[in-house]
């Protein structure tokens, strides 16, 4: 029977188990205590190769490491049948080195990787990681594929925080889904007040750990405040630390840890940072011996790491190995069809809150809200609400407050399609002509009229004239275009 090595209480890593597959007891017990000690606590041993093909019909397994040279069954021939029966099973052969020429032989048939013996233990669990991390690739594309043909999300319920009918979040909703339970970094961008936190949330709801989320935002700590916070301390470790302190990365054990605003990490920290993502391995301040953790960490960022790379702020091997997983959530004025349904739940929050009855919004509210840029997105979205509904006496809601937010000096930015870079100038005339006043008066009213729904209150208010005085405008360009 095979052995199955794992404790009981642990996230299981990986999820479906590595089987090490070898006819010498002691081979077994040094390559299941290399995995062990690398992290991995979901391990099944199997000393006899006769055993191999009902086991597998009998349990997924995530990766396999097989002797070739076996009693009973030579592992060259055992590779053959699991190519041809569970060709999905990435296998790596365990070879002693007069063997090599053999294991590229069983490459070329469809092996995924070779070792030598006596086994290097960093070779192994490189070798390993890279099969899991294969397997999860593929989990991961299949079910994105899945959700893209279904267009349907498998558990809506997950994501009922974040307030959305667009067509865009829906995507990210359904990329989530598909990434969520694999055990790789997830970076998430995208501007302040965007929600990067409530996607951090929600993924750790989908991966099925079982641990604590974790939230920490980066921003302001120097490298010592950052290692104490994350990694704690030993007593004695410092002046004041009078007791030993758990680090956040401890708390998250079995779960998540959110790092938001990681582009603004220090150099030194960036380097402890991307330890603790190669290696799981981290050393609180005071201790010199080292400590593994499972937690999966999510980091989030409102800086263009590119960019800081370029310029020697932030590590390119942090970048690239933060990136595996990556999100970019649109702003506000991207989601301009979310702006009704968001008013509508912050209005009802705010009277919640404020103990009053939720007020009656104006016909014209939320044409008003899409001709604002919203530089703090939805979280400026919100207290714009909470602050005209705190001052609302009675009746009909009072457009004052949102104008008096919005201001004539708003940084309207222009929609997607003309703010990617490919900008269309205002006033563009063919051969470098300017317009005739007439003509860029016209243009402008246009515009404005356009950007305000066709409303002409707002459409005013954005010029800086009467509605009386645009009205008039508008009626004499009708007479001219008859």
């Amino acid at each position: 029977m095979p052995k199955t090595r794992k404790k009981s209480n642990d996230t299981l890593i990986p999820p479906h188990p590595v089987m090490i597959v070898d006819d010498e007891e002691s081979i077994l017990l040094s390559i299941d205590t290399t995995l062990q000690m690398a992290g991995m606590n979901n391990i099944i041993t199997c000393g006899d190769p006769r055993r191999v093909m009902d086991i597998l019909a009998e349990r997924m397994i995530d990766v396999m490491l097989l002797d070739l040279n076996m009693p009973h069954v030579q592992g060259e021939r055992l590779l053959d049948s699991i190519n041809r029966e569970f060709p999905g099973i990435p296998v790596i052969i365990v070879t002693g080195a007069v063997d090599v020429a053999t294991a590229v032989r069983c490459i070329k048939a469809g092996a995924f990787d070779y070792v030598v013996k006596p086994v290097e233990e960093d070779r192994l669990v490189t070798a390993v990681n890279r099969a899991i991390s294969f397997q999860e690739l593929k989990r991961e594309n299949l079910a994105l594929k899945q959700h893209i043909l279904s267009d349907t999300l498998e558990k809506p319920e997950a994501f009922q925080e974040i307030i959305t009918n667009n067509k865009k979040m829906l995507l990210i909703f359904q990329y989530i889904e598909s990434i969520a339970r694999t055990s790789q970094p997830v970076l998430i961008r995208g501007e302040t007040g965007v929600g990067k936190e409530l996607i951090a949330a929600t993924i750790h709801t989908l991966s099925g750990l079982k641990g604590n989320f974790v939230a920490v935002n980066a921003a302001g700590l120097d490298e010592n405040v950052f290692s104490d916070t994350l990694f704690g301390h030993a007593r004695g470790a410092f002046t004041g630390a009078d007791q030993a302190r758990r680090g956040l990365i401890e708390q998250a054990a079995g779960g998540t840890l959110f790092l938001d605003e990681i582009g603004d990490l220090s150099h030194t920290s960036q380097v402890k940072l991307l330890r603790l993502l190669q290696e799981g391995e981290y050393f609180p301040l005071g201790l010199d011996q080292v400590r593994k953790t499972d937690a999966r960490i999510v980091a989030a960022t409102n800086r263009n790491l590119s960019e800081l790379q370029k310029t020697g702020k932030f590590r390119s091997d942090l970048n690239y190995r933060l990136r595996t997983h990556r999100i970019y959530i649109p702003p506000l004025r991207e989601r301009l069809d979310d702006i009704p349904l968001l008013a509508e739940h912050f209005l009802e929050m705010a009277a919640q809150t404020l103990n009053k009855k939720k007020p009656t919004p104006p016909k014209e509210l939320f044409t008003l809200l899409k001709t604002c840029s919203f530089p703090g997105n939805i979280r400026e979205l919100q207290s714009m609400i909470f602050d005209a509904v705190s001052r609302h006496k009675s009746g009909v809601l009072s457009l004052d407050v949102f104008r008096s937010h919005i201001g004539p000096d708003n940084d309207k930015k222009l929609p997607t399609s003309q703010a990617s870079g490919d900008e269309i100038p205002l006033l563009a005339f063919p051969g470098d002509r300017l317009p005739t006043i007439k003509e860029a008066t016209d243009l402008l009213i246009s515009e404005a009229v356009g950007r305000a729904g066709g409303n002409q209150s707002i459409a005013s208010k954005m010029l800086g004239v009467t509605q009386q005085a645009l009205s008039k405008r508008l009626k004499k360009q009708q007479q001219r275009e008859k």
